[in-house]
């Protein structure tokens, strides 16, 4: 499972969709509407972002988030997974099947 956040709808729509069809996702989910505040070079900064939420296998983790980077518009993206252990079993059959060769 994966949590990146983008710069815009338009931003996420083209990752998340590049992602599914290179199958380094078998899902993404874009929230749009998100207002984030951070520290960025020494200011507190405040925007707007759309975020997607990825369902992925670890053994994706390294060339998902290398894709993610070479597609995005920050210099650092927000990438960040965490390991999906227990839930439909079904689902998580799916997931194995759609992030695998053909």
């Amino acid at each position: 499972m994966g949590y990146v956040t983008c710069a815009s709808r338009d931003e996420a729509l083209r990752i998340g969709r590049a992602l599914v069809e290179e199958r380094l996702a078998a899902c993404v989910n874009i929230v749009d509407g998100m207002t984030a505040l951070y520290r960025w070079q020494g200011k507190i900064e405040q925007g707007s972002e759309a975020i997607l939420i990825l369902k992925t296998r670890a053994a994706q983790v390294s060339a998902l988030t290398a894709r993610i980077k070479a597609l995005h518009s920050y210099s650092v993206p927000c990438v960040v997974t965490w390991p999906l252990t227990q839930g439909n079993p079904d689902f998580l059959a799916w997931v194995e099947t759609e992030t695998s060769p053909p």
